[in-house]
C-alpha cells in the first residue's frame, strides 16, 4: 500500500494529480491547499511521498518540504511553474527529489516518482553504511586501546594481547568491543 500527500492551492490540479496517482496504484491520497497544512498532515499521517506546489499560501512548498524532511525521510517532488535558478537552489538545499513543471504532462509523473523512491532508498542505504563504518572504526579504536593496556600491564606482544581478547570474547560470549571496553574500565 502506497500513500501520497498532494499540496497545491489549485483544487483542479489536485484533482487531476489525484486521478493520475490512483492510476499509478496509490491507495491513500491525502490532499491540502497550503504549505502549513501540508507539514502538519505529513507529520501526522506519514505519507510515503509528497508532491508540493512551490507557490502556496501560508508557507511555500520549499519551506514546507524542508520542515517535512527534518522529521520524515520521504521523497518530495516539487510542482512548479517557475524553475528559476534561485528556486532550484533552494529546492536542492531542501533535499527535493525532483521537479515537475506545470502544466504537468502525464508521462512525466511516473518516472519522477519511481526515481524519487529509488534515490531515497539509495540515500538511506548509504547513511546506514556510513553509520556501520563509524561503529566499526569506533570499535577498532577501543580494541586498539585495550590491546595497548594488556601489552603494557601484562607484558604481552600485540598478537598475544589480541588473542587473549579474542579468547575472552569467545569464552564469555561477548563481542570483542565489549571485552575491550571492560578492559579499559578496569584500567581506569
Amino acid at each position: 500500500m502506497r500513500s501520497v500527500l498532494i499540496a497545491d492551492d489549485e483544487s483542479i490540479i489536485r484533482m487531476s494529480l489525484k486521478n493520475k496517482l490512483k492510476e499509478l496504484g496509490f491507495d491513500e491520497i491525502m490532499e491540502c491547499g497550503d504549505g502549513e497544512t501540508a507539514v502538519s498532515m505529513a507529520l501526522s499521517r506519514l505519507p510515503d511521498i509528497a508532491i508540493l506546489d512551490v507557490a502556496m499560501p501560508k508557507k511555500d512548498g520549499i519551506t514546507a518540504a524542508r520542515e517535512i524532511r527534518q522529521k520524515l525521510k520521504i521523497p518530495i517532488l516539487l510542482l512548479t511553474a517557475s524553475h528559476d535558478p534561485d528556486t532550484v537552489k533552494r529546492a536542492k538545499q531542501a533535499g527535493i527529489a525532483a521537479f515537475l513543471v506545470k502544466p504537468l504532462r502525464d508521462q512525466d509523473l511516473w518516472p519522477a516518482i519511481e526515481l524519487a523512491f529509488a534515490h531515497a532508498d539509495e540515500v538511506e542505504a548509504l547513511k546506514e553504511q556510513v553509520e556501520d563504518l563509524k561503529d566499526t572504526l569506533e570499535s577498532r579504536k577501543v580494541i586498539e586501546k585495550a590491546k595497548g593496556v594488556l601489552m603494557r600491564t601484562q607484558g604481552l606482544s600485540e598478537p598475544e594481547a589480541f588473542r587473549k581478547m579474542q579468547k575472552l570474547a569467545m569464552d564469555k560470549r561477548k563481542s570483542l568491543r565489549q571485552i575491550a571496553e571492560a578492559i579499559l574500565l578496569t584500567e581506569s
